[in-house]
């Protein structure tokens, strides 16, 4: 007989074979298959103090830059108010026409001040359709906003180059710091500090400026193979000819062009917090983006939808609470002026839900109501830009739950697993090299200690 504690104990036996078995195992998510309610995480991530800074210094610097190159306006405004782009938008083709006949009668504003007030319009619209259920309206808002880039390129390419080159510049740095903190949070609970979260996003400034261009890059070389073929049927007979022969070659390539355009647009939002998560570069971004996309598109549409929908709901409810803090000060500032509303009317006109600049201000009568009244219209702007920035860390957010989300259905990871940073891993090997150089010299101690004293 073996002696007692030689004998195998079928519990721990059991156990060990349980616990093997959960190591092979996918991962277990608290959850189960229902993984949509994550994305309701999105809000209270948003609304992190340094997601809000990165978002509104990031529109800071934007709409500085737009106000400073439109200094040269060059949008052609009709005395009807009407500009180039809604002219544009409109499906008309007299946009040509509207040029020359108000180039020299009509007004001039600027293209970001143009695209701003337009997309902030079609915004607005597109949450109340949402609100409403009515897909089609959202989805000509959409189409408009598409319209009005195409429109900027069109009438004003040099201006929209370089403007959005500093927009894609910017949102690279700001966007990219915002999906790692969001990353951080989502996975491990993790709040990491600004400087860190930007030491992050510019260790990768390359991959996260290089993700959004690449498929860009590639259609523009897939489309010169069929711009060249229809250069070639410029020739007389020949040229015909050898396009009825390579049109097939061209539909292959157009049919690329489709399959591309369909992963950028679908799977965009996915570029940065893949490099965010995983700490690798732009092809791993758009390799991924483009997987988790075609790879089930029915769970990337709902994640979408879902998180559409509530962002809707947060942006109202935001949206709301700025109407009832700028409301709530102008009231209490109302009554404590003495003359009632024409003093405060000068330097600041009441805010309304649909309007919280206000449009109702009278005129200033000297310099210092002047001074008062830009002062306050700069205040406002902050807090709607805070507004607006909760959008942007939204979208942030929101889209680096949804990649872990997707991770976990397309890769089976957990949602907990994250890549640490180049830095992380700095820190860590320095931790470890300063353990085993203190432990070798402790050791040294010991071994010096008695030779010391013979």
């Amino acid at each position: 007989m073996m002696p007692r504690e030689h004998q195998a104990d079928p519990f721990e036996g059991a156990a060990l074979k349980g616990s093997k078995m959960r190591e092979d195992k996918e991962p277990v998510l608290s959850l189960g298959s229902c993984l949509f309610p994550r994305v309701f995480q999105a809000f209270r991530i948003a609304v992190q103090p340094t997601k809000l800074l990165l978002a509104f210094l990031a529109l800071t610097a934007v709409c500085l830059t737009g106000r400073l190159m439109d200094l040269n306006a060059t949008v052609v405004v009709a005395p009807s108010g009407m500009t180039e782009l809604d002219e544009y938008v409109s499906g008309s083709l007299q946009i040509d026409e509207h040029i020359r006949l108000f180039r020299e009668t009509g007004g001039r504003t600027g293209v970001f001040s143009t695209l701003w007030h337009f997309g902030a319009k079609r915004f607005h619209s597109a949450v109340l359709g949402i609100s409403r259920r009515d897909s089609l309206s959202v989805f000509a808002d959409i189409a408009a906003g598409f319209a009005a880039l195409g429109w900027a390129f069109t009438y004003h390419p040099v201006y929209s180059v370089v403007f959005f080159a500093v927009v894609l510049a910017v949102m690279a740095l700001a966007g990219g710091a915002i999906c790692r903190i969001a990353a951080l949070q989502f996975a491990q609970g993790q709040k990491p500090g600004l400087a860190e979260a930007v030491r992050f996003s510019a260790g990768k400034f390359c991959s996260f400026l290089a993700a959004p261009v690449t498929p860009a890059a590639i259609i523009v070389v897939i489309g010169l193979s069929i711009f060249l073929l229809g250069l070639i049927g410029n020739i007389p007979i020949v040229g015909e000819l050898f396009v009825g022969l390579f049109l097939p070659l061209a539909f292959l390539a157009g049919a690329l062009i489709a399959i591309i355009v369909i992963g950028t647009l679908a799977g965009c939002g996915l570029m940065f917090p893949t490099i965010a998560y995983e700490d690798s570069d732009c092809f791993d971004a758009i390799s991924r983006a483009f997987s988790y996309v075609y790879a089930k598109p029915w769970q990337m549409g709902f994640y979408t939808v879902v998180a559409v929908v509530y962002g809707t709901i947060c942006y109202a409810f935001v949206r709301f609470f700025s109407f009832l803090l700028l409301w709530i000060t102008h009231l209490f500032l109302r009554i404590g002026f003495f003359d009632g509303n024409r003093k405060l009317t000068a330097i600041w006109p009441q805010p309304d839900l649909t309007d919280l600049l206000g449009q109702t201000a009278a005129q200033p009568t000297n310099w210092s109501t002047s001074a008062a009244a830009f002062l306050v219209y700069v205040w406002v702007l902050v807090v709607i830009g805070l507004m607006v920035s909760f959008v942007i860390s939204f979208y942030y957010s929101a889209n680096t739950i949804i990649y872990a989300l997707m991770r976990n259905r397309v890769d089976k990871t957990a949602l907990d697993e994250i890549q640490p940073g180049s830095d992380d891993m700095a820190a860590e090997a320095g931790s470890v090299f300063r353990s085993v150089e203190t432990a070798s010299q402790d050791a040294a101690d010991r071994q010096s200690g008695p030779a010391t004293s013979e």
